[in-house]
């Protein structure tokens, strides 16, 4: 996630505090990862200093100022070419699970077992997933079948993986 792209295309939708940018951000892109305050506003400051957003007005409050921030021309310019860039496809051919099966196979551990416990995570996160659809927010059943989809095709290469770990065990180990 990009987060000062995200925060752009925030205030393009409109001019915002910090801390509605960061009461946003939580709500549509953080799920169960919020932004921590000091982010937001050193983002905030780089995007000032790279001229992509300006301060328009500063009000006074109980705490510190409050400064309402609005995207520039070259802000909003750097938020289209973003949205039009097609996001590089996912997952990358090395990943975590990949390489703890290989070490494993490559230090005589039993990546078979290990393979199971993955197996059982994924089907717990799941899961929780499924439960999350049950609900009537159609944002988080979005995200939870992206979820899904992905822990689908892990599961499906778990399972090829482990028919092919006596072969795969014979080209690794030396």
């Amino acid at each position: 996630m990009s987060v000062p792209l995200t925060l752009l295309g925030l205030l393009e939708r409109e001019p915002s505090h910090g801390y509605d940018l960061k009461r946003d951000y939580d709500t549509f892109f953080g799920r169960g990862r919020p932004l921590p305050f000091g982010q937001v506003y050193s983002t905030l400051g780089r995007l000032a200093r790279d001229g992509k957003v300006v301060i328009s007005e500063v009000e006074a409050g109980e705490g510190p100022e409050r400064k309402r921030y609005v995207i520039t021309e070259l802000g909003a310019t750097e938020v289209d070419a973003w949205l039009a860039q097609p996001v590089e496809p996912e997952p990358h051919l090395q990943t975590v699970l990949f390489s703890k099966v290989m070490l494993s196979l490559m230090l005589d551990r039993p990546a078979g077992e290990y393979l199971d416990m993955q197996r059982a995570a994924h089907l717990a996160r799941m899961r929780e997933l499924h439960d999350i659809k049950k609900g009537d927010d159609l944002i988080e059943a979005m995200l939870a079948d992206h979820g899904l989809f992905h822990l689908e095709a892990d599961l499906r290469w778990i399972e090829l993986t482990v028919a092919r770990l006596d072969h795969l065990a014979g080209l690794v180990r030396r």
